[in-house]
């Protein structure tokens, strides 16, 4: 197990792990920059969330050991579309790869799932919106919006899903 007093890099290993009572508090105090706070919810309210929705799968991102983000599925496997519900990476370290890592290894778990054909997002408009991070990973728009977000769709069986 790697040193935690060892800084990460942009090498660091990007695993999701479940949050737990040691951990709960780690996470929660990760934050967006203030100009993002319009696009995600803080990770306190996303974990209570998921606690009362019993379709909520959600993840603490981690880069080796140190916490760096949260994620969060929508796992219906009624549904052959899930839907990433939540995603953010601390401030300190967007920008180093660990959001699109995060994001390849949902999808290694959503293909795991019963009747996965598709993983949805949607985001917000304006100055800071993720659309340009997720059209990098192969999402498209599919038209819709739903709630005043802009729905993307990326195909789980396209050939170049997950981007480069």
């Amino acid at each position: 197990m790697p040193d935690k007093s060892q800084p990460i890099s942009r090498q660091s290993e990007v695993t999701l792990r479940e949050i737990n009572k040691e951990t709960v508090g780690a996470i929660c105090r990760l934050s967006v920059a203030d100009d993002q706070r319009q696009f995600v919810a803080a990770n306190a309210y996303s974990i209570a969330q998921a606690h009362f929705e019993e379709k909520a799968w959600f993840r603490a991102i981690y880069a080796d050991e140190s916490p760096v983000g949260f994620i969060m599925l929508s796992d219906d496997p009624e549904e052959p579309s899930y839907f990433l519900w939540r995603l953010m990476i601390d401030s300190r370290y967007q920008k180093c790869g660990f959001g699109r890592r995060a994001v390849k290894r949902l999808i290694d778990y959503v293909k795991t799932r019963p009747n996965a054909d598709a993983l949805l997002v949607s985001h917000g408009q304006g100055e800071g919106s993720p659309a340009g991070f997720y059209q990098h990973l192969g999402f498209v728009y599919t038209g819709e919006v739903d709630d005043g977000e802009l729905v993307m769709k990326l195909p789980l069986n396209s050939a170049n899903e997950g981007g480069a």
